[in-house]
């Protein structure tokens, strides 16, 4: 769900010292994935640690740092100003309602911002999934290429939303592989200097299978985040 569906009365019975916060983005994922893609991946993870663990589920921020990916119809984003002053806004105004802790679930790789808001606020939040989790859950999702070469609405992504939400993925996504292992300047030429599809990776290696043991994987390294809180 992209929407929590949870009511005040339930949070109060709970009373949860955590948070989570899902942070996508709305960029192109060529023509086999939505733009909402991130949000997407973002909520199913943030969704996933709520039926497991005793957090507080936020709704999501839907747009953030997509600029790499400007000039393809339909990408929107927002400054990495913006962006940090809201999730500071929301940990404060978490605080106010007894919730100190704020986990930045963030499905979109390109909101570096992220882990200088978490750096400074000196162990009330922590960002997830990190890049050592995203590694493990790619070897324990049997994900075969490696973040180098699958970068963007390749085998990991689709294989996510295979899992979490097939009716997202185009049906022809076998078809749309891409590598482009060179982007040292991707940060200066953006994402249309490497891709004309928007693919960077293999989505032709995708299953429904692997993107469901990923997010297992994801599931338990949250349990990590929990006992850091705790230390």
């Amino acid at each position: 769900m992209i929407l929590p569906s949870t009511t005040s009365t339930e949070v109060a019975a709970v009373r949860p010292a955590v948070a989570v916060l899902p942070i996508g983005s709305f960029e192109q994922h060529g023509a086999i994935l939505p733009l909402a893609t991130d949000t997407v991946v973002a909520c199913a993870v943030a969704d996933a640690i709520a039926a497991a663990y005793p957090v507080l589920r936020l709704p999501p921020i839907t747009i953030s740092c997509s600029h790499e990916h400007a000039g393809w119809p339909g990408t929107v984003s927002i400054s990495a100003t913006t962006l940090a002053a809201v999730v500071t806004d929301i940990a404060a105004s978490l605080r106010e309602s007894g919730v100190d802790k704020l986990v930045l679930v963030n499905g979109h790789g390109g909101n570096y911002v992220l882990g200088n808001v978490v750096q400074e606020s000196r162990g009330a939040m922590a960002l997830f999934p990190t890049e050592v989790d995203w590694l493990r859950a790619r070897a324990e999702g049997g994900v075969e290429t490696g973040p180098d070469l699958d970068m963007h609405a390749g085998e990991l992504e689709t294989s996510l939303l295979l899992h979490a939400r097939p009716e997202l993925v185009d049906p022809q996504y076998a078809e749309h592989d891409h590598l482009a292992p060179d982007r040292n300047l991707l940060l200066t030429l953006g994402m249309a200097a490497y891709t004309e599809s928007g693919v960077v990776g293999r989505p032709s290696l995708a299953s429904a299978a692997k993107g469901a043991a990923a997010l297992a994987s994801l599931v338990a390294a949250f349990a990590e985040v929990l006992a850091a809180f705790q230390r």
